[in-house]
């Protein structure tokens, strides 16, 4: 004689069935409240390339989308839309030329610029003609040249204050400095400015020849200067380059006072 329970793990049960039943619901209803989102591809863009904002996740019956630069929905902000019901698209009074949109709601930017920088607004329309918002994000940052390091003073005698700068000034890039190939020592007869770009040489010597070189980075690209030897002018009097240009100004104007006093007596 079998065990009673053995008879009830024949089949598929009731009980069975019904958790089924509840685990398709509980699926659709997941489905349903899956928020859509945007993606940027790449995150991070270099100027001059491509950028696709990559729409997920929308669902339902939809009528069509549409594209504005900013944070809002304005006329004179749309780029492009979409209708989904003909499959057609079209331009708005903000769009460049260089967009393009699908009919999954992406937006294609192509040979971006500095200037594409910025939010970008989806507007979703349903066919029971409810509405959605989704904000995007484009970052773009220019491919940083070569940096030149130029110099306050070309040709410093010790003891002057000698002022180096890394290249042209540029938003959110990073400068790092080396001298003869390594990193800058502690001293305090060198300073960095806050952002880095411009180097401080107090009370330069033989010592402080170089050579110097500057490296700039921003989160698409790096730069390394060509190295720059700074030529100091040996002074054996111990005195800077302003002093002795003081002391010969007053030479001249003493030499100037005197001739009079010496061509007086020799007339008379």
């Amino acid at each position: 004689m079998k065990p009673p329970l053995a008879h009830a793990h024949r089949g598929c049960s009731p009980w069975n069935g019904l958790l089924l039943a509840v685990a398709l619901v509980t699926f659709w209803k997941l489905l349903s409240t899956v928020k859509p989102t945007i993606e940027s591809v790449p995150v991070i863009a270099a100027e001059g390339t491509d950028v696709l904002l990559l729409v997920h996740s929308v669902t339902g019956d939809l009528l069509g989308y549409s594209w504005y630069r900013g944070e809002r929905v304005e006329n004179n902000q749309l780029i492009a839309s979409h209708r989904i019901d003909v499959s057609t698209s079209t331009t708005g009074l903000a769009h460049s030329g260089r967009e393009t949109i699908y009919p999954n709601g992406s937006l294609l930017f192509q040979n971006v610029t500095q200037h594409d920088t910025g939010y970008y607004t989806l507007f979703i329309i349903k066919n029971d003609l409810q509405t959605e918002r989704l904000a995007a994000q484009l970052r773009v940052y220019p491919v940083l040249p070569t940096p030149v390091i130029t110099s306050n003073n070309s040709n410093p005698v010790e003891q002057d204050t000698v002022v180096l700068t890394c290249g042209t000034e540029t938003q959110n890039t990073s400068h790092t400095w080396w001298v003869n190939k390594q990193s800058l020592p502690n001293s305090t007869r060198l300073e960095l400015s806050e952002d880095n770009r411009t180097l401080t040489l107090f009370h330069v010597t033989r010592n402080d020849t170089g050579p110097y070189m500057c490296e700039a980075r921003n989160p698409v690209s790096v730069s390394r200067s060509d190295p720059f030897t700074l030529n100091v002018i040996f002074d054996s009097t111990g005195l800077s380059g302003g002093a002795i240009a003081c002391i010969v100004i007053g030479v001249l104007a003493g030499v100037a006072l005197i001739e009079p006093l010496v061509y007086f007596p020799y007339m008379r």
